[in-house]
C-alpha cells in the first residue's frame, strides 16, 4: 500500500546508444603503424616513422559517424581483418539494433563481450537493448557493470535510475539519478528533476508506514 510512485506525464526518455568513437589500442604498434620514435640510435640520431593509411575500423567509424550505409559492411571488413573486433562488434550492433534487428544485435554485443569482457559500450549498449525489450533486471545488471567499469559516464547513471525506478527500488534509482546530475551540467541534469521528485516522495511515504 506504500507504493505511490506516479512517472510524470511525459516520463524521461532513456539516453541512447554509444557508439565506440575510437578504437582501443593497447599501444602504437596496435594501431597499424610504428611508433613515432625508436630508441637512438649510436649516432643519437632519431628515427620517426610517419602514421599509416587508416584501418578497416577507422574506415567504418568514419562512414558510421557520416550516417552511410556502407558503414555496416565495412566494420564486418574490419572483424574478418581481425582490426578493432570487439569495438567494431559493439558499433555493429548498434546499427543493427537501429535497423530493428534486434536478435543481431543482441548476438553483435554478446560478441564483444565475448573478446572484450569489461567493454563499456557493449554493456551499456546491452543494458539499453534489454530495456528497450522490457528485461529491466538484465538491464540493471548490465548498467551497473557499465558504472563499475567507468564510474564518470554519465548515460549509464540516467538509464539505470530509470530502470530501477520501474523496478521500484526508489532509493537506489534516487542515488543513480542524483549521481548522474553531479556529473552533467545543471541545464541536462534537470531532464531527471521531475522523476527524483516522485521517487523522493514514494520513499517517504514507505518510511512513513513503516514507522
Amino acid at each position: 500500500m506504500a507504493k505511490i510512485l506516479k512517472l510524470p506525464v511525459q516520463p524521461p526518455s532513456k539516453l541512447g546508444f554509444q557508439r565506440v568513437k575510437k578504437r582501443k589500442k593497447k599501444d602504437a604498434e596496435d594501431q597499424g603503424q610504428l611508433n613515432l620514435f625508436f630508441a637512438p640510435t649510436t649516432s643519437g640520431a632519431r628515427i620517426v616513422s610517419l602514421p599509416s593509411r587508416l584501418g578497416p575500423f577507422e574506415e567504418a567509424l568514419m562512414l558510421d559517424e557520416r550516417g552511410d550505409r556502407q558503414a555496416a559492411e565495412k566494420y564486418l571488413k574490419a572483424i574478418e581483418a581481425g582490426d578493432g573486433v570487439a569495438d567494431a562488434y559493439c558499433n555493429l550492433g548498434i546499427l543493427e539494433s537501429q535497423a530493428a534487428r534486434n536478435a543481431r544485435a543482441y548476438d553483435c554485443f554478446t560478441q564483444s563481450l565475448k573478446l572484450d569482457a569489461r567493454h563499456l559500450e557493449s554493456h551499456y549498449n546491452l543494458g539499453n537493448l534489454y530495456f528497450d525489450d522490457g528485461d529491466l533486471r538484465l538491464a540493471r545488471m548490465h548498467y551497473e557493470i557499465a558504472a563499475e567499469l567507468q564510474p564518470t559516464f554519465p548515460n549509464t547513471y540516467f538509464n539505470l535510475g530509470l530502470a530501477l525506478a520501474l523496478l521500484e527500488d526508489f532509493s537506489a534509482a534516487i542515488e543513480a539519478l542524483n549521481r548522474y546530475k553531479e556529473l552533467v551540467s545543471k541545464e541536462e541534469g534537470s531532464k531527471a528533476d521531475e522523476l527524483l521528485a516522485s521517487l523522493k516522495q514514494s520513499v517517504a511515504v514507505q518510511r512513513k508506514s513503516k514507522s
